[in-house]
């Protein structure tokens, strides 16, 4: 899979062995984002190599420098999306679109018609940019319960239809 959003980035379907910068990746990119309401790190090495097991990363690199991450993970006609992870230092500059639509055209490719996300409630800024691309709240669901938090929250569940060609 290479799919270019300017000359400098291309997408790639990550392997085992790149787990670990996946890893750094995730938690730089959601520790200034999630530190208000949480303390722990996003993610251990063990969860991202056990998540390869039942679906994907794809890695999108700037001159083979990882700048962004994205899980997804085929379930039947649906397919899950998660984990949307871009370098601090390269948010907005279209990675997290890039990733965005790769994914989509991926899961599509495996057949799946939706794509499906959940999203934490006091992250003011996540529903618009998911709207944005289409997608639409369809109800909400318990945070893990095994994860301390400083205050209440929960996921707001949203999905996007992707049609014959990926949306």
């Amino acid at each position: 899979m290479q799919r270019s959003a300017t000359n400098h980035f291309h997408v790639r379907v990550a392997n085992p062995a790149d787990a670990a910068e996946i890893t750094v990746l995730i938690n730089s990119a959601f520790r200034p984002a999630e530190g208000f309401f949480v303390e722990r790190d996003r993610i251990e090495v063990e969860e991202v190599i056990n998540s390869l097991g039942a679906g994907q990363f794809l890695m999108a690199e700037e001159e083979s420098a990882l700048v962004g991450c994205v899980y997804v993970e085929p379930r039947g006609e649906r397919a899950y999306l998660g984990l949307l992870s871009v370098d601090p230092s390269r948010q907005h500059s279209g990675v997290g679109s890039l990733l965005m639509a790769a994914a989509e055209d991926y899961c599509s490719g495996l057949a799946c018609r939706f794509m499906d996300i959940k999203i934490v409630n006091l992250r003011k800024e996540l529903p618009g940019f998911y709207r944005r691309r289409g997608y639409v709240e369809t109800g909400t669901s318990s945070f893990p319960a095994d994860v301390e938090t400083k205050q209440p929250c929960y996921f707001i569940d949203m999905t996007k239809s992707l049609g014959a060609h990926g949306g």
